[in-house]
């Protein structure tokens, strides 16, 4: 079995222009690059990664295409493109997939001012071109109207693959259930729409890896979406406020070791590889 990373980032910190929220301070202003990755990579014994875009920008996206044919163990980019603009979201889709393997495409949804911004009728054309290029979708919604606006889109378009990110951001560090566990279970209904079992921004920040701690969480998300639905991931390096990449990885095998062999394949690679076409 092909072991894969679903949620990955590489940056030149000098080269362009990071904004984290206020609580990372200075924590991840250095650059990380694939040579810092691939040890640890063969440490948890991980074969290939999926590389995630980390600007709405789509210099950065060819740039990540161009590093994709480079670098062995890098199966696919999730990139961005300019969905309010039909044209030329067509236009640089047709591009991207010259320059390398293309496979999803990330809108950060929190640095838009519109919670409703994807309900707009030109984000919604555009979302139709993903589906027609077999692109993935992936979300990574930060408050209730954004995963409200999310739930629709994907319920409209049901030839869109959809990926929720980062457990879709539970309240670990505040013990938390409610709203959270019905917008997941809402979110499994809908087939098109699957999950990356890892640890975004919103909770590393604020809290330290705990397998323990976030096992209830894994739990409800393993139950309502199965295995051939959720995607390991460790959303290196923004994992490493919380955690070594070592630790979060043995954690979310942890997490599904009581699952059947076939089950635990799917979740560390099985689904990555089928979902994204890799």
């Amino acid at each position: 079995m092909t072991v894969v990373d679903s949620h990955q980032h590489f940056w030149i910190f000098g080269k362009r222009e990071h904004k984290f929220s206020p609580g990372v301070g200075a924590r991840l202003d250095r650059d990380y690059t694939p040579e810092d990755l691939r040890p640890q990579l063969e440490a948890a014994g991980v074969d290939r990664t999926i590389l995630v875009q980390v600007q709405n920008a789509v210099d950065e996206t060819y740039e990540f295409l161009d590093m994709q044919r480079q670098i062995d163990f890098v199966a696919g980019v999730v990139g961005w493109v300019p969905l309010i603009d039909p044209a030329a979201c067509a236009h640089e889709i047709e591009s991207m997939k010259k320059r390398g393997n293309l496979i999803g495409i990330r809108p950060l949804i929190a640095y838009e001012p519109d919670p409703d911004w994807l309900l707009q009728q030109t984000v919604r054309e555009s979302l139709g071109l993903l589906a027609k290029a077999k692109l993935v979708f992936e979300a990574i919604p930060v408050n209730d109207r954004q995963f409200e606006a999310v739930l629709t889109v994907t319920r409209d378009n049901p030839d869109l693959q959809v990926v929720l990110n980062h457990l879709g951001n539970p309240p670990v560090p505040e013990k938390g259930w409610e709203p959270w566990a019905t917008y997941i279970a809402r979110a499994a209904e809908l087939r098109n729409m699957s999950i990356k079992f890892s640890a975004g921004l919103a909770l590393v920040v604020k809290w330290k890896w705990s397998t323990k701690e976030i096992k209830r969480y894994a739990d409800h998300v393993l139950e309502l979406f199965g295995s051939e639905r959720t995607m390991a991931g460790s959303n290196w390096p923004v994992v490493e406020l919380g955690g070594t990449y070592a630790e979060v990885w043995h954690g979310l095998n942890e997490l599904i070791a009581h699952l059947s062999p076939a089950d635990r394949d799917a979740v560390l690679g099985g689904s990555a590889t089928r979902i994204y076409r890799l």
